[in-house]
Formats: C-alpha cells, structure tokens, sequence
C-alpha cells in the first residue's frame, strides 16, 4: 500500500536547536494517529512540516505523492490544519468566514453554500451562521475553525492539540465530525496529550522524544492503557517542564 504521506530523513533546525532529527515516517490513506511526547519533543514542529507552514532543513516530504518543496501550494489544497489558533476574523460572521476560505480553494459559489451549511450544521452553529465570530465563546469559536478546516474536504487533517478550549458540548461536536470523515477515509493525524481521548480516536500512536520518533504502534498491537503509560514513562526525558500526556501515574 502506497503512503499518503512519505517523510524522509526529515530535520528542522532553529539556529542551533534541533528540533527534527532525521524523521522516517509513512502514513497511510485512512489512518487514524496519534503523537505524544514531552513539551519541546518536535510534534508541533513535524506537523508544520507536514502541513507546507514550514520548511524542513534537510529532507524530502511528499504527500499523496506531491514533494512539498516542489509544489507546496498543491500540498495545502490536500491538507486541513486545526490548532488552538483558530485563523478567524472577529469582524465576519460565521458563514462570512466559511466563505471567505471556501473562496480561497475556489470552490464553486452553488457547492460552497451548500458546503458551508452542511458543515455549520454538523459543529451546532447553524442557529449563529450570521452573527459575528467576535461574540463567539472560545468553545463556538474552535467549532468554527473547525468547519474552517474542512470546507474545501480535505483528504488530510492535522490537529495540533485540537481540545483547547472546547467545552464537553465542542468536543463532542468535534468528535461527530471526526465521525463522518471516517467514513470519507480522511487520514487524520492528531498531536495531544490527552491520552485516553487519543487512544479512543485513533488507530496507531506515535511517541516522540527530543527531535525523534521513540515508538510507533498500531493501538491493536498494545494491551491496555496502562501499558501504554509505562512504555511512555520508560521512553521519555522527563526533566521537561511537562509529561506530555495528562492522567499519567
């Protein structure tokens, strides 16, 4: 099976930080992963290499075949980002803003509003499309960014802690539209530290430590989570300023 996604040989230096340290990873059309590890471990990082939002230093990265260095605007037609920046503008309203990123990937004025009602509907924001994201709570407004994310159907996700600031009704909200992208097979790829949310959601989890990949695994090939955690303990430097995943003994 051909990857969706190929990293080869992938760092990403900032001055003389080493953020990536010779990344190999694939990931594959459907996939469900989860990335955990330690403040400073490179996940965010990863993602934004993946994502074309930034460069890696050396290495190549294709995704559904496309060299990001090559043809990064190609790549972001592909992809959709969630992270606790929503990207909104305050001024507009709900529906306003959908378009305005709809118009971007030059959807179709007839299928884009239909797109941006179907989407305002499945994150519970139908009944405030018109009002003005500045009167938004945190919550409403990451349910947006959201459908943001999704109005051009992307056949890539990547989510960079994407439970900040959602309340129960948001993360619920967010879970039912992860839902319905199983059924599109959208490769979904989530940073988190919420372990027992991740491990609920996703198929294969991924460890990362330092600039480098510590454990990669299919969540069938792990027997509970608590084995979990002590592989996680066990593989970490834990003199950062966080653990990286939350309910860890």
């Amino acid at each position: 099976m051909d990857a969706i996604i190929s990293a080869r040989g992938i760092q990403k230096s900032f001055g003389n930080h080493k953020a990536l340290r010779n990344i190999d990873l694939e990931l594959f059309k459907g996939e469900s992963v989860a990335i955990f590890g330690p403040n400073g471990a490179g996940k965010t990082t990863l993602l934004k290499v993946l994502s074309t939002i930034i460069t890696p230093t050396k290495g190549d990265v294709t995704v559904n075949g496309t060299d990001v260095k090559k043809n990064p605007s190609s790549v972001r037609e592909m992809v959709g980002v969630i992270s606790h920046e929503t990207y909104l503008y305050d001024e507009l309203t709900a529906r306003e803003n959908l378009k305005f990123f709809g118009n971007m990937y030059g959807l179709e004025k007839s299928r884009l509003e239909e797109r941006i009602n179907e989407l305002l509907e499945q994150v519970g924001l139908n009944q405030r499309a018109d009002d003005r994201v500045g009167s938004f709570s945190r919550g409403m407004k990451q349910r947006l960014s959201i459908a943001r994310a999704l109005v051009h159907r992307p056949v890539i996700l990547f989510m960079d802690e994407p439970y900040t600031g959602l309340d129960h009704q948001s993360a619920e909200a967010f879970e039912n539209v992860l839902k319905i992208l199983d059924r599109d097979n959208v490769t979904k790829i989530m940073v988190s530290h919420n372990i027992e949310r991740a491990m609920h959601l996703c198929d294969r989890l991924l460890v990362m430590d330092r600039g480098e990949i510590v454990y990669d695994r299919m969540k069938e090939e792990i027997e509970s989570l608590e084995d979990f955690k002590v592989n996680y303990s066990s593989l970490v430097c834990m003199d950062t300023d966080a653990e990286g995943v939350s309910n860890l003994p």
